[in-house]
């Protein structure tokens, strides 16, 4: 009996180590958690608030619910800012969470299918109550992330987080895309007060809160009372006193006589003097004499200010916990409009972040960019017939105009010869 025992321990061992790892898949995802995920599809309506903000002045656009001219899935449908040189403002309600001990991931796309000259592709999280209809750009937030353009030099990638009231930029400059294709943007807030900026699943940027933003006092500072010791000596290479000038190396003249020189023909000493032969650099000159440089056996390396604690700075475990999060909104002002904003993501798992990304971007951005690519070729085949029948038609009205004029000149000379004649006949 004990030798069939033996035969099943090994298959034992991997029941028992696939049920463990299914246990801690299973532990893993009971762990994580969404906030929120919008892929506006059925019932996004129900769930978003157009906010009036700027409507009374005339000041307020709206939102197409569309994939846009171009998408590599046509039924992948997302919110596109419409009329131009507008204000778009547009929030959802979101169950209340805090990110206090966990990692905060904020992701979405964005296509900027326009020219859009001057805009911003930004989206916000919001604490407190957001009065949804009245939503703008006056309404606090929390964290601000995405995409701001204008004109050939502004090509930001904001990333503003609110401490205490107040909003801090980070202090890098970041840069985002802008060609007319989809991306994805994702920030990723970690409880250590690290983070990463990714675009496209691909890290931009990481770093932590307490270098990064102007939040807290530094850790350190340098040491402006510290003065550079007496006895340091940082000169790295020193004069070799040991190399001594080689005899008659003064009496060596930097010019001499041109040896290729000769008197002209035409040379009169009784006019022109004693003739001398024009001076030329002298190859054997070295220049004035200097002694060899040698490493400096007593050199330390360069002195730097030494860095020390920052007496103002005061540590918070909790620089990172943003106030409890309530809404999530697209708050932003275009010149041109025609920007899709599409799946947004709030959750605590960066590596779900990353599938989403991977499932719905790397499978449609081949697909988009084809039908990128087939737009603009019909965009550019009826901008040239635009052109074409646009001059056509100019050559229309100058043979019309030279037309025109030919009769005024006939009618002048008929009329000219009808008034000649009747003088004549007077």
């Amino acid at each position: 009996m004990a030798e069939p025992k033996l035969q099943l321990l090994p298959a034992l061992k991997l029941l028992i180590l696939l049920l463990a790892t299914n246990s801690i898949f299973s532990f893993h995802s009971v762990l994580s958690e969404t906030f929120f995920e919008e892929r506006f599809e059925d019932g996004w309506k129900s769930r978003w608030v157009l906010s009036d903000w700027k409507r009374s002045e005339g000041k307020a656009g709206t939102f197409k619910h569309t994939a846009g001219k171009w998408s590599g899935d046509p039924d992948d449908k997302g919110l596109q800012t419409y009329n131009d040189a507008k204000h778009f403002a547009i929030s959802a309600k979101i169950p209340e969470f805090s990110n206090e001990n966990r990692t905060l991931v904020v992701q979405y796309s964005i296509k900027f299918e326009q020219d859009i000259e001057c805009g911003g592709g930004y989206i916000k999280l919001h604490s407190g109550y957001v009065n949804q209809k009245k939503y703008g750009g006056d309404t606090p937030y929390s964290l601000m992330f995405g995409p701001d353009l204008c004109g050939s030099q502004t090509k930001k990638l904001h990333m503003i987080l609110s401490y205490q009231g107040q909003n801090y930029p980070i202090k890098k400059d970041l840069q985002c895309e802008t060609d007319k294709l989809t991306h994805f943007y994702t920030f990723i807030l970690r409880p250590d007060a690290s983070y990463s900026i990714l675009v496209d699943n691909r890290e931009r940027d990481s770093g932590t809160m307490y270098s990064d933003w102007d939040i807290l006092p530094p850790r350190k500072i340098k040491d402006v009372k510290a003065k550079k010791p007496a006895d340091w000596d940082d000169r790295e290479y020193i004069e070799d006193p040991n190399d001594v000038k080689p005899e008659g190396y003064d009496s060596i003249p930097a010019e001499i006589p041109d040896p290729k020189a000769k008197e002209p023909d035409n040379w009169d000493e009784d006019e022109d003097g004693i003739w001398k032969a024009p001076k030329v650099p002298n190859p054997a000159y070295k220049g004035p004499w200097k002694r060899k440089k040698i490493k400096n056996p007593n050199y330390k390396g360069k002195w730097k200010t030494p860095w020390i604690d920052n007496p103002e700075f005061e540590d918070d475990t909790k620089l990172y916990v943003l106030k409890p999060i309530k809404y999530v909104g697209i708050e932003v002002w275009q010149v041109k409009a025609g920007s899709v904003f599409d799946n947004i993501l709030i959750c605590d798992d960066p590596q779900y972040a990353k599938e989403v990304v991977d499932d719905t971007f790397a499978r449609n951005k081949e697909a988009e960019k084809e039908a990128f690519e087939e737009a603009e070729k019909e965009r550019k085949a009826r901008e040239e017939k635009e052109a074409e029948r646009a001059r056509e038609e100019g050559e229309k009205r100058r043979r019309e105009r030279d037309h025109r004029h030919r009769d005024r000149r006939r009618n002048y000379r008929r009329d000219r010869h009808d008034y000649d004649y009747y003088h004549d006949e007077l």
